[in-house]
């Protein structure tokens, strides 16, 4: 066998043989009663199944293979037989190559294609007022390419500034693929343009960060609620005078990592704790992540880049009608189509690198 497939045979027998184990577990009675163990595992088992259904088609044809080559080193094989041995093992291989490369592509992808739900941060940077501007506008930008892919966006919370931008916007977006496609944003965007505020006409450099949070289901992440302090009070702002005179905002603190919450959007204390609390899963489920990712695979961030919100990942220069992804070296002239959420040539081209890069990873790894 060729060295590059060396390492993924390995993986692949592992997934089976977890695939077998969680089959056995699905069936034991104690953990059938066992709500939400169950769903935990046969959400695996989905994940799984596809892999693993292409690698026992992969056994089937390497044993065909071996099959052939048997009769090919029997010296009392007849001609006839021999001659249809050859046929077989040159369409066998041709195959088991197919297999081999397609089960490669799935299987470095596979972690982001599960998750079906993010949410997303933007906040204003450098700039001022025009940073803001340009905070609505990449929230805008996603907006309308959710809409395209048919995905739900929910709107969490925000901060509004004088001119009609964001400050702050935290928002949802779910649907099949969202990870997958949306989780390359994260990183610090920036825009050169004339502000709407320059009365002179000359061209400015904003920014703004953007994060990208898997969102866990319950089951997924667990918080101890000892471990989690909460603070109510006044939403403060406007709002009417319910703001005034009901404690509604809501202040989450998990005190083992530190990370904290503030939620204040609704009239209602109650939903204003739920939204917390989900922002809150998404933060520690993806601090848990980057931890397990770290540790296993020092090469993660040579993929496509940290993520880190502070790296600069993408230009957008209005008077060039140019888009630049500065991970990739790709550049674009179609700005006006891609902040109008027509994003899929930036999205397929990171993917693609992402992906040749992964399998890369994978094969010095076997080396």
């Amino acid at each position: 066998m060729d060295k590059e497939w060396t390492s993924l045979i390995a993986v692949l027998q592992e997934l089976a043989a977890r695939h077998d184990e969680i089959e056995r577990q699905v069936s034991d009675p104690a953990i059938a009663r066992d709500t939400a163990r169950l769903v935990a595992l046969s959400k695996e088992r989905g994940r799984n199944r596809p892999i693993v259904s292409k690698y026992r088609e992969y056994q089937k044809v390497a044993a065909g293979i071996e099959e052939a080559q048997q009769i090919l080193s029997d010296p009392a094989a007849e001609p006839d037989l021999r001659t249809m041995a050859e046929e077989e093992i040159e369409q066998l291989s041709a195959r088991k190559d197919a297999l081999l490369e397609d089960i490669q592509n799935t299987l470095v992808m596979a972690d982001e294609l599960h998750v079906d739900s993010v949410i997303m941060e933007i906040r204003a940077g450098t700039g001022g007022e025009e940073a803001a501007l340009f905070a609505r506008d990449l929230y805008d930008m996603y907006v309308r390419y959710a809409a395209k892919r048919r995905w739900r966006v929910e709107q969490l919370d925000f901060s509004p500034s004088e001119k009609g931008g964001f400050r702050e916007m935290i928002f949802s977006v779910k649907g099949e693929g969202v990870w997958s496609e949306l989780g390359y944003e994260g990183g610090g965007h920036r825009v050169q343009r004339v502000p709407e505020t320059e009365a002179q006409g000359r061209i400015h450099t904003s920014a703004a960060t953007v994060a990208v949070l898997p969102e866990p289901e319950e089951v997924e992440v667990q918080i101890n609620p000892a471990d989690v302090v909460e603070h109510v009070s006044r939403a403060g702002g406007p709002g009417g005078q319910n703001v005034n005179k009901v404690s509604s905002a809501i202040r989450l603190e998990h005190v083992p990592t530190g990370i904290t919450v503030n939620m204040r959007e609704e009239a209602s204390q109650h939903k204003n704790r739920a939204k917390a609390w989900r922002i809150l899963r998404s933060r520690v489920f993806e601090l848990h992540e980057s931890q397990r990712r770290a540790a296993r695979d020092s090469q993660r961030k040579t993929m496509i880049g940290s993520g880190d919100r502070s790296e600069k990942i993408r230009t957008y220069n209005f008077p060039q009608n140019r888009v630049t992804d500065h991970r990739i070296g790709l550049s674009l002239y179609n700005l006006d189509k891609v902040i109008a959420g027509d994003m899929d040539e930036v999205i397929a081209a990171l993917r693609e690198h992402d992906r040749l890069q992964r399998i890369k990873n994978l094969q010095v790894a076997s080396l």
